[in-house]
């Protein structure tokens, strides 16, 4: 399908795990996809990876988006380039695990910079050209953990409810201008983070990392630990046509999990 053929979209954290799914995704839908991410090297190398459809043309910006003046940057830069930012997809984001008793400053610090300021930062950097010509798509990736308290990540759900407050706030404010904003809220997904993740908490609880990972699928209603593409799938939607009349919202793509 063809369905973004023309459009420019920019993904955050496209280097790796669920952002290059979703810059895949997207790619196949025909759009011009920029990949940014703090590792310059690995965004190039993912950008190369895309797949090419008619006339779409793919490059990668390398930026911390926890940086205003990097993302200001980068965003004037892809639009003297590409003449245009028609979705931008938010999905540059990190975790630590801890409990609240030894949680550090740095571990909330470093957490909040990156899964939510970083959101705010291009978004704000963005919006005053989406709104000059009424149009555009925001999507951001947010958690399951943004919707339930989580042992051992209260600092990552912190973070993640932010994105979603975040976020239906956006789509007010934005809505007047043809730009919608939703955000995407992934279960356990099968990626160096989550690889990291089984780690920590298998140490935090005196358990092992493969007791941990079945305890996830025991939480998944559908029966197995999702993959990146799954949630890249639901992000394509929203940045559809097809999705033009929703915003504000928050969508669970977790096989289930959260109704657990």
């Amino acid at each position: 399908m063809k369905d973004l053929d023309g459009q420019v979209a920019v993904v955050t954290g496209a280097a790796s795990g669920i952002g290059k799914s979703i810059a895949v995704r997207l790619a196949e839908a025909g759009a011009s996809v920029v990949v940014c991410d703090r590792n310059g090297e690995a965004a190039k190398e993912a950008s190369a990876s895309l797949p090419s459809i008619g006339t779409s043309k793919h490059y990668s910006v390398a930026v911390d988006v926890t940086n205003k003046q990097q993302v200001q940057a980068s965003v004037e830069a892809i639009i003297a380039e590409s003449g245009t930012i028609d979705i931008l997809v938010n999905n540059a984001g990190v975790s630590t695990m801890n409990r609240i008793e030894n949680l550090t400053e740095e571990e909330w610090d470093f957490n909040f910079n990156v899964n939510a300021k970083g959101v705010f930062l291009f978004t704000q950097a963005v919006f005053p050209h989406m709104k000059s010509r009424k149009k555009g798509k925001i999507i951001n990736t947010a958690s399951m953990a943004g919707k339930r308290g989580v042992p051992l990540l209260a600092h990552y759900a912190a973070s993640k409810w932010a994105v979603i407050g975040f976020t239906k706030s956006a789509a007010i404010e934005m809505a007047p201008y043809g730009i919608t904003v939703n955000c995407v809220c992934p279960g356990f997904v099968k990626t160096s983070m989550q690889e990291r993740e089984l780690s920590w908490e298998a140490e935090l609880r005196g358990m092992t990392p493969e007791e941990v990972k079945e305890e996830y699928v025991r939480l998944t209603p559908l029966g197995r630990i999702q993959e990146p593409e799954d949630v890249a799938k639901a992000v394509w939607f929203l940045a559809t046509d097809e999705a033009g009349f929703i915003t504000g919202e928050a969508l669970d793509v977790t096989g289930g999990a959260h109704l657990l």
